[in-house]
């Protein structure tokens, strides 16, 4: 790939709508937004269909595109949950029901509902029993819908439950019944991207047909107007989510290029495409799949054309081992994210994705075939073939993911470190370019150590999370040294080790309870003192004083705060388990402490008190 790539002009002014995007824009309702509803609590709304339903227990949830208000005109998008009603894709209905606020909890480290929803703009939910269709969707929407729905309603009559979520999840990203056991070993095998509908499979798509349209002998032209067609109907079919968007928008302008005469190539499509979907879309630029799917294409767009196979290795060999670069420069690519995300990575990836990409492949093409046999009802020709391919696949996918390093746990990556990685991950892409590489380490080289470092002078991990949830709070502190300390147990201890991950670290240097009562073994796990620090059942009263580190740990009678400010001690010891103690931790000139149940803390700068559901922060 030639250096000059990197002076186009869009890909700057990509750069710039990214970086002020990140600065300074939030999503946020428009004056008109459905969101300003929520006061009149029970409407009625048109709207109509903008997903593919997801099956609940006890309900079937769409997402609205709102047209009126109680025949007011309004606008903004809406989660509906409705009950005894199969919404379909692009019809136009009319829902009575209760608005709300998403649920969401802002837990540090841990998955929100809410700010989930305000990335796809929807601010608001509705329940609703009440629905009628106003009219249906166009003839093309309404033949797409038939046709997903058909085929995933073939694999579900023919195969087992799992199998035919395979192979629904292959073919169009629908995974349908998957158990919590199958779907933990695609993410470990590294292969949960193939039950995705993906960038590949629009391309696989696209190439299927050039090369029908070529058996045929249609010209050129008429060839990539049919593969642009199939490729938009498959595209919507598979839900038209972020990663198929931009594929189909780069092989749009890739066409177009061709007959502009001009060869833009995918570098320039992949700019087109993610320039237009953040015009239009801003708010994906916060959005995890977003994220991966642009920065996995890019890498392997980068790494393929700078690290060529060389054309005299057999056909197989380059086979694979262009898979096997894709597959390492999206891993290297994309590892910050799964860190900083998900809290883990898989190490058998490198090595699943050989195998299990080629052969997801082979069974879209298998299943598409087998649905087609199936409606001429000779589906039997291609059953047991299909049947032996699903099976392996799944067989392979749990052989991947019983390794011991198969999913290994890590914290997330500070914004220095993350800085230094994607600099010497660029550097290192461009090697074989030897001229351009000299003049980029020097520059590498400024960001790869500078990063960090700036990160250490001027930025001090000193801080403290108070963390809610119903009112339940614990607090997170970590020393300006990076010394750590989980103080109370009040919440889940899967969800504190994930406030952990994401505050950098694996395990708590002291995990202390504001309570005698043991919390349970999960929690000892959390420490690396190996168990939970407790008052009066571990022999430390209040007015003790202990050593954790550098970091001297004080024990003071259980401090509270009343709603107007006042503080007052609960002191004394009862023997009934109801005693509570607070603690003040101190290294150097650094003080904080903490009241007793984490629901407020004193810091220099002065108070922090907790807030429902929310995750406070402030530096110490």
């Amino acid at each position: 790939m030639h250096p000059d790539i990197y002076k186009r002009p869009l890909l700057w002014c990509l750069a710039a709508l990214i970086v002020l995007l990140v600065c300074f824009y939030r999503p946020a309702p428009s004056q008109r937004d459905i969101f300003h509803s929520l006061p009149l609590k029970t409407v009625t709304l048109t709207g109509r269909v903008e997903s593919f339903a997801v099956s609940k227990k006890k309900s079937k949830n769409v997402k609205i595109k709102v047209f009126s208000v109680n025949g007011q005109p309004a606008e903004g998008y809406v989660y509906a949950r409705l009950q005894q009603f199969d919404p379909q894709w692009k019809d136009t209905l009319e829902i009575t029901g209760r608005l709300q606020t998403p649920y969401g909890i802002d837990l540090l480290g841990n998955f929100d509902w809410r700010r989930y929803l305000a990335y796809q703009h929807i601010f608001t939910e509705i329940k609703s029993d009440t629905v009628r269709l106003v009219h249906r969707a166009a003839w093309p929407y309404r033949w797409i819908r038939a046709l997903r729905a058909d085929i995933l309603s073939v694999f579900r009559a023919a195969f087992p439950p799992e199998l035919a979520a395979i192979a629904g999840g292959v073919l169009l990203g629908e995974r349908g019944e998957i158990s919590p056991g199958l779907y933990t070993a695609f993410q470990d095998s590294g292969a949960i991207h193939l039950l995705v509908a993906s960038g590949g499979n629009v391309g696989f798509v696209t190439l299927v047909t050039v090369a029908v349209c070529g058996l045929f002998g249609l010209g050129r032209r008429k060839t990539l107007l049919t593969a642009l067609l199939v490729a938009g109907g498959y595209t919507l079919a598979a839900g038209a989510d972020a990663p198929l968007v931009r594929a189909y928008f780069m092989a749009a302008c890739a066409c177009g290029g061709y007959f502009l005469g001009r060869n833009s190539g995918v570098f320039q499509g992949l700019l087109v495409s993610c320039f237009l979907i953040l015009c239009f879309q801003p708010a994906s630029v916060f959005e995890t799949g977003f994220q991966m799917s642009f920065l996995a294409t890019l890498a392997i767009i980068v790494c393929l054309n700078n690290y060529t196979v060389p054309g005299k290795w057999p056909a197989w060999v380059r086979f694979f081992a262009q898979i096997f670069l894709a597959t390492l420069s999206t891993q290297l690519a994309l590892l910050p994210v799964f860190t900083n995300v998900f809290y883990k990575v898989s190490v058998t990836g490198l090595v699943s994705n050989m195998i299990l990409v080629p052969w997801a492949s082979a069974l879209m093409g298998l299943s598409f075939a087998y649905y087609v046999l199936a409606k001429l009802s000779a589906g039997w020709v291609l059953y047991v073939p299909l049947l032996w391919c699903l099976e392996g696949f799944k067989t392979l996918v749990e052989f991947f993911a019983s390794f011991r390093l198969s999913a290994v746990p890590v914290s997330a990556w500070s914004a220095g470190a993350v800085v230094s990685f994607y600099a010497g991950l660029f550097w290192l892409f461009h090697l074989p370019q030897k001229t351009f590489a000299r003049k980029l380490l020097w520059p590498c080289a400024a960001l790869v150590f500078g990063a960090p470092l700036v990160q250490a002078l001027f930025f001090s991990p000193g801080k403290i999370y108070l963390l809610n949830e119903w009112n339940k709070s614990v607090a997170l502190v970590q020393m300006p040294n990076g010394e750590t300390f989980v103080l109370g147990t009040a919440l889940e201890a899967s969800k504190i080790a994930a406030a952990l991950a994401k505050a950098g670290v694996r395990k708590a240097d002291a995990v202390l309870s504001f309570t005698e009562g043991e919390p349970g073994p999960q929690w000892s796990e959390l420490s690396r003192q190996g168990g939970v620090i407790r008052p009066f059942a571990d022999g430390r009263w209040p007015g003790d004083s202990f050593l954790v580190g550098d970091t001297r740990i004080q024990l003071d009678w259980g401090l509270h705060r009343t709603r107007a400010g006042r503080l007052w001690t609960n002191a004394g010891y009862s023997g009934t388990k109801k005693d509570d103690v607070s603690y003040c931790l101190q290294q150097g000139k650094t003080r904080v402490c903490v009241g007793a149940f984490a629901r407020f803390a004193q810091t220099e700068d002065g108070w922090v008190l907790q807030q429902r559901n929310q995750t406070v922060q402030a530096k110490i």
